[in-house]
């Protein structure tokens, strides 16, 4: 079975929130932290799950929708900021905001 090494490393860049889970959907992954999905890993690139008081963040910096086809668009899943995703600590913290309830 193939690797997959952008999930292994979005991974491990959220290592330190713990109880991390990860499911095949969409095509690609669906990252838990607990009980709660809050991310998916499609096509080399992550989403997180945005809420009213984080979305603005993602406005600003244009960042894309989550539409893996014309018909499946799941608007409230915004790609992260690759600056973002190279830094574990200020990953970590959007996604502790993306996996609240």
């Amino acid at each position: 079975m193939p690797t997959n090494s952008f999930l292994d490393f979005v991974l491990e860049q959220l290592a330190s929130l713990g109880g991390l889970g990860c499911k095949r959907m969409f095509g690609g992954h669906g990252i838990y932290c607990g009980e709660q999905f809050f991310a998916i890993v499609y096509d080399g690139r992550l989403y997180f799950k945005t809420h009213p008081d984080t979305l603005p963040d993602y406005l600003n910096l244009h960042a894309a929708v989550f539409a893996p086809t014309e018909k499946q668009v799941l608007k409230n899943y915004r790609e992260v900021p690759v600056d973002v995703l190279e830094d574990a600590e200020q990953l970590a913290a959007w996604a502790r905001r993306a996996a609240k309830p």
